[in-house]
């Protein structure tokens, strides 16, 4: 994991309410530590090569790049109905994208059709691109996910009329 990577990590751990983190790789163990004020503490410790530094508390303010364009956000889905939704929420942690690539269609949109066994957004972990399916039928009623942002585990993606 080189620095650039451990910086993004900290971004997005700093966008979340997560924690505590730990990751162990070969020969490397990192754990970031955050505590109820912005402020974070970064603990890394390789095993066979030189000591690297705490990193600095103080966020990196550099501005991420949102690949999808603004137009896919439904304006008129905030009115959705509370009571007899369900909601399709984030098995792990790491970023949300709502289509393959920047140039594809997002997976679902409000008003589409869900059937178990349907993609409805991928979820990148460590590199990996995990593609998450529907587990109820139903239709979208609300993305509650901006694309490109950080999820936690468990925290709702989106509603789901059945």
């Amino acid at each position: 994991m080189d620095f650039k990577q451990i910086q993004e990590l900290i971004k997005m751990i700093n966008k979340s309410n997560i924690g505590e983190v730990s990751i162990e790789e070969k020969g490397f163990k990192l754990t970031i530590k955050q505590k109820e004020e912005p402020v974070q503490q970064v603990i890394a410790a390789p095993v066979h090569t030189q000591p690297i530094a705490a990193l600095p508390a103080a966020p990196v303010a550099a501005p991420q790049a949102a690949a999808a364009p603004p137009a896919e956000k439904p304006a008129k889905a905030a009115e959705a109905p509370a009571g007899n939704t369900i909601t399709i929420k984030s098995p792990m942690i790491g970023t949300f994208y709502r289509s393959p690539s920047p140039d594809k269609p997002s997976f679902v949109n409000v008003g589409d059709e869900v059937a178990p066994g349907k993609v409805v957004c991928i979820i990148e972990a460590m590199k990996l691109f995990n593609e998450i399916e529907s587990e109820i039928s139903g239709k979208i009623v609300k993305v509650l996910v901006e694309d490109a942002s950080p999820v936690e585990y468990d925290q709702p993606l989106f509603l789901v009329e059945p």
